[in-house]
Order: structure tokens, then C-alpha cells, then sequence
């Protein structure tokens, strides 16, 4: 499939604007959904530190580097990319089986366009902006800790941001985003993957779609283990 994908290439002028669409379909509409969960779920994980720091001998400032760590290491690489399996995997699998479903992959061929290339190739290339979303999924999620930890009464501005800039470790950025190009790699694929190959009816788009968003958590849990031995130990 992936050799297929980058054999004869659409015409750029139709090609372009095929990644734009895409760009626009799974990059800014799923920026809402990420800012939300990745706010609120920034606050909680604020708010959770902050109330198992019951010794006083333990500084305050643990609560901005708790929510840092968990924010940059886990939370927004790998727990956004889960919650994206579901609404861009599930999005992806379903428009090309319901194009598989209705002939419409089968009319590109008859045309002579390599229908892999013209359907997956663009969500490839869409989802090299994914790191954008995780870099605002970061940051938003330290902004909400932010704003549960110092409005909720538990620490101060100073404090938390103390906690933010202890320790930091440049590297962990840096791993943060290679695990994000992986992810997207695969978010992009493996949903095309069941859309484009799956057989039957309407009943099935759906089928494909709960499979592809299974295979797809499971992929992107497995590489995280993997990425994360070799490049943190």
C-alpha cells in the first residue's frame, strides 16, 4: 500500500487543492475538541497534585512541574493522538469506505488516477501540521493547571511557574514531537487503510471505522512504549 501511494502522483494543481481540504478537514477542525479536552484536563491534573501534597514540608512548586511533565511527556503526544484515532481515524476510514462503497474509487481507476495516491497521499501530507495541535494541546494544558492551581486557591503564580521552569529538560520537547510525527504517520495510514480495503455495504463503513479506531489506539499505544525505551532510557 505505501509503495502504491507514492507511485504516479496526481497533478499538483489538483493535488493542492486536495491537501487543503484535508488541511481544513482533519487539522483546524479538530482544533476545538483538542482545546477543550486539553484545557480542562490541564486543570485536573493541576488540581489532583495539588491535593495529594498534603506534607507542608513539600514545596508548592511541584504542582507546575507535575502538570508540565505530565502535559508535555504523555498527555498531549500520546492521549490527544488516542482521542484523534477516534474523530480523524474514524473520519478518514469512513469517507474512503463510503467511496469504496459507492464505486467511486473504482471510477478513479477506470480514469487512469492511482486512487491510493489521490485519496491517502493528501491526509499524509495534511497531517504533517498535526505537531501544530500538539503544540497547542501543550500549551493549553499548562495554561488550564495554570489557572485551576492559582484561581482554585492551591498555589501562586510565582510558585507555579517556578515549578514549570525546574528541571527542564529540552530533550523532552523534542521527544514529544518525534513521537508526534510517528503518531500522525499512523493516524494518516492505518484509517486509510480500512477504508480503502474493506468490503461490503453501508453496515460494513461503520464496522471498518470501530476496527480502524481499535487498530489504530493499539498501534499508537505500542509505538509510544517503543519510542519512549529508546529515546528517554
Amino acid at each position: 500500500m505505501l509503495k502504491e501511494i507514492f507511485n504516479k502522483p496526481t497533478k499538483w494543481s489538483a493535488m493542492k487543492q486536495l491537501i487543503l481540504k484535508e488541511v481544513d478537514d482533519l487539522i483546524i477542525g479538530s482544533l476545538g475538541i483538542v482545546s477543550f479536552i486539553s484545557f480542562f484536563v490541564g486543570g485536573v491534573v493541576a488540581i489532583q497534585t495539588a491535593l495529594n501534597l498534603t506534607n507542608p514540608l513539600i514545596p508548592k512548586f511541584l504542582i507546575g512541574f507535575a502538570t508540565r511533565q505530565s502535559v508535555i511527556l504523555e498527555f498531549a503526544p500520546t492521549f490527544i493522538s488516542i482521542i484523534m484515532a477516534g474523530k480523524m481515524g474514524s473520519f478518514i476510514t469512513s469517507s474512503i469506505g463510503t467511496m469504496r462503497v459507492t464505486e467511486q474509487i473504482d471510477a478513479l481507476e477506470v480514469m487512469g488516477v492511482n486512487s491510493l495516491n489521490y485519496l491517502v497521499f493528501p491526509k499524509i501530507i495534511a497531517l504533517f501540521l498535526y505537531p501544530f495541535v500538539i503544540g497547542l494541546s501543550m500549551f493549553l494544558g499548562v495554561f488550564g493547571g495554570w489557572m485551576a492551581a492559582v484561581y482554585g486557591g492551591f498555589t501562586t503564580s510565582f510558585e507555579f511557574t517556578t515549578g514549570l521552569q525546574a528541571e527542564f529538560i529540552p530533550f523532552h520537547i523534542a521527544y514529544a514531537f518525534i513521537k508526534t510525527f510517528v503518531f500522525a504517520f499512523i493516524l494518516a495510514t492505518i484509517p486509510s487503510f480500512h477504508g480503502y480495503y474493506m468490503k461490503g455495504g453501508a453496515l460494513e463503513v461503520g464496522k471498518a471505522s470501530t476496527v480502524s479506531f481499535v487498530w489504530t489506539s493499539v498501534v499508537i499505544i505500542l509505538v509510544n512504549f517503543i519510542l519512549t525505551q529508546l529515546l528517554l532510557s
